[in-house]
């Protein structure tokens, strides 16, 4: 009970670090624009009981931030419509798991994410659109079995909750976007269940429309903003894919036309515009979900990257208070739908601020730059929390030595960040080399022939250079723990028999860690009968224990007793636990976009957070243990490759902070 109320503790204060560090939300009424149930919302004046948080004191320039809720939806949902009302959002409608059309409309209050259950829509619908009309929301069309063409009016007291059909369309409209210019409302874009429709509709009220324009390129899914009285549509799903059109209209005018175009097509964004710029966050490009959120300049579709979302989502809904913005549900690339909510906008920041804005976010799930062993890619490679690529191993500017680099599968920052050991696993060696030069420093190991004599490794795992200058690494396949002088050259090892059995100091089973701890010793997990022991370095041992995983990887100390592992399984998990072999946390989910296929290494983020490599997932992400959520990721779930936010296998990883130091391993760094 001790160690319980100790571990809960431990949780609060980390819960505690990680959220001081978001944003307080000013809420106020709006006028709301719908984007295929994405829903962007503009303010107008303030009004409702929701409080304004006190004036901030920083005198630093706006800074945009990008960071996950401590809240989320009460179940996954997609392609719903959000509406703004009194300060608190309504969401309705959309697709939940299986891909069922709900029907359900609940309250939520954006600062505490208090859930109340408002009833439920007349005719369940997804991909409507929905504007806040004079007080009044109403949703327009939307799909479900068929292409629906009703008007529906929400709720908009916690004692009336009946939606009332209050008018119709002039035909059957799914996948549309609805935005407020000037006393009207427009209506474009969709999909009437055969056609792409190009008809431009406007409306006072809801009940009857008027034909203003016809789009030059017709589309479903856009993104829509409104800027100067215009309506901007964004993208969308054209008759030949993924359109990368700008289209404006113009209801004074009663025009629309195509104004510019973005570098490549995009479909299922969500657009908004927070002090006069527009961003546009996730959708679909090429047939997969992003992660990327970008500014664009409407007049000539010129991008810039302003950030990335914590995971690849596209058919967002979002609400816009001020100049901030709530992106409420979405869909993964699996086409999953989501509960998580992120908030996104401008940020004040102190003018005397010793660290800078490039490279994170606020509420950033770490600051500095994240090392990546992209093992299946062989490279390394450096990434922010806006998963910007700033150094990649091997390249032009740091090539591979004569020998090659191959099959990376951990990397870890020495020296106070000016260098890099790295073990290759199926190339029998480590290195170090020179950080950002590339330069070989030292290694150890004869490249692909694998031994066990001395200068010779077999599947060399977890090399880590020690504080006075020798190395250490779980010689894997010849079951031991191989000790390198300063010089890399044969020192010493544990394990001598090499019959690969649990008999310390005399024999190891199959090691794949070997963590150097704050006191000395070092923490060694044996995959044959999965094991965890604390050694020394003559390998006595201080405790051995067995843990009931089927896979124990890389053990990591986190507290006096408390420690930290992978379990590198399908499904796999990651464990805290004490030297007495009590399981005090736990994060193994079984199906979906949580679950985690062979993560490797497990290790605490000065956040609280967790930060995992789920190798066959492709991809690295960071856990908030609290709510057992993915906050953040890098790699396209399920997609192998080498392009921009994708991985390979990765198999390990290191936190290099703004100071050069490791905070994950302070006594080997």
């Amino acid at each position: 009970m001790e160690m319980e109320r100790a571990t809960r503790a431990r949780r609060r204060r980390a819960r505690t670090v990680y959220r001081r560090r978001r944003a307080a939300v000013a809420v106020a009424a709006v006028v709301v624009v719908v984007v295929a149930g994405v829903v962007v919302v503009r303010l107008t004046r303030s009004h409702g009981t929701a409080s304004r948080p006190p004036a901030s004191t920083a005198t630093g320039p706006p800074v945009f931030a990008i960071d996950r809720a401590p809240w989320q939806l009460p179940a996954d949902a997609s392609r719903a419509v959000v509406l703004a009302h009194d300060g608190r959002l309504l969401v309705a409608g959309g697709l939940t798991d299986g891909n069922k059309t709900t029907g359900s409309i609940v309250e939520l209050d954006p600062q505490s994410g208090r859930v109340l259950d408002q009833g439920s829509l007349a005719e369940p619908v997804h991909d409507a659109a929905g504007v806040d009309a004079s007080g009044s929301p109403i949703i327009f069309g939307g799909g479900a079995a068929k292409v629906s063409s009703t008007v529906q009016a929400l709720p908009t007291t916690a004692t009336d909750l009946r939606t009332a059909r209050v008018g119709t369309l002039p035909s059957p409209r799914a996948d549309l976007v609805a935005a407020a210019a000037g006393n009207q409302f427009v209506v474009a874009g969709g999909y009437d269940g055969s056609t792409t429709l190009p008809d431009v509709l406007v409306t006072n009220d809801g009940t009857s429309f008027t034909t203003i324009a016809q789009l030059p390129e017709p589309v479903r899914y856009p993104a829509v903003v409104t800027q100067n009285g215009k309506v901007f549509l964004i993208g969308g799903e054209a008759a030949s894919g993924d359109s990368a059109a700008i289209q404006s209209i113009d209801p004074a005018a009663r025009t629309a036309s195509v104004v510019a175009h973005l570098p490549a097509g995009v479909s299922h964004a969500t657009a908004v515009d927070l002090g006069g710029t527009v961003y546009v966050f996730g959708g679909r490009s090429n047939g997969h979900a992003t992660d990327a959120v970008f500014t664009v300049d409407l007049a000539t579709g010129t991008v810039h990257d302003a950030g990335r979302l914590p995971v690849a989502l596209s058919d967002m809904a979002v609400a816009t208070f001020g100049d901030r913005a709530y992106l409420v549900g979405g869909e993964t690339d699996k086409g999953q739908p989501s509960a998580q909510v992120v908030i996104a906008g401008l940020e004040a920041r102190p003018s005397s601020s010793s660290s800078s804005s490039a490279g994170r976010s606020a509420g950033a799930p770490f600051d500095g730059k994240l090392l990546i062993a992209d093992r299946g890619n062989n490279r390394l490679l450096l990434v922010d929390t806006n998963k910007n690529v700033s150094w990649t191993f091997p390249s032009p500017a740091a090539p591979a030595p004569p020998q090659g680099f191959y099959f990376p599968d951990d990397a870890f920052f020495v020296k106070h960040g000016t260098a890099i050991i790295t073990n290759q696993e199926e190339q029998d060696t480590i290195i170090e080399l020179a950080y950002p030069s590339g330069q070989v420093l030292a290694s150890y190991g004869h490249p692909g022939k694998p031994g066990a004599a001395p200068g010779y490794l077999n599947q060399p795992d977890d090399a880590y250079l020690l504080s006075d200058g020798r190395v250490t690494v779980a010689d894997a396949k010849n079951c031991r723990i191989l000790f390198l002088d300063p010089n890399f050259m044969f020192q010493s090892a544990i394990g001598t028999k090499g019959a690969c059995k649990h008999d310390l100091p005399r024999d190891v089973a199959y090691p794949n860690g070997d963590t150097p701890l704050a006191n000395g010793n070092f923490l060694v997990s044996e995959i044959n009968g999965s094991y965890v022991d604390e050694v020394r370095g003559d390998g006595t041992v201080v405790w051995s224990l067995h843990l009931p995983i089927t896979y124990p990887s890389d053990p990591q100390q986190i507290g006096p007793d408390l420690y930290l592992i992978a379990d590198y399984a399908k499904p796999g998990g990651v464990y805290e636990f004490t030297r007495e072999g009590q399981i005090v946390f736990s994060y193994a989910v079984a199906s979906g976009e949580g679950m985690l296929d062979h993560p490797s290494l497990v290790e605490q983020l000065p956040t609280g957070l967790l930060c995992v490599n789920d190798d066959y997932r492709h991809r690295v992400v960071i856990i908030d243990p609290a709510t057992k959520q993915i906050v953040w990721q890098y790699g396209q779930t399920d997609v192998a490759g080498t392009g921009p936010n994708q991985l390979n296998t990765p198999d390990g990883f290191d936190l290099l902070a703004p100071d050069n130091t490791t905070p994950t391993h302070p006594q080997t760094g």
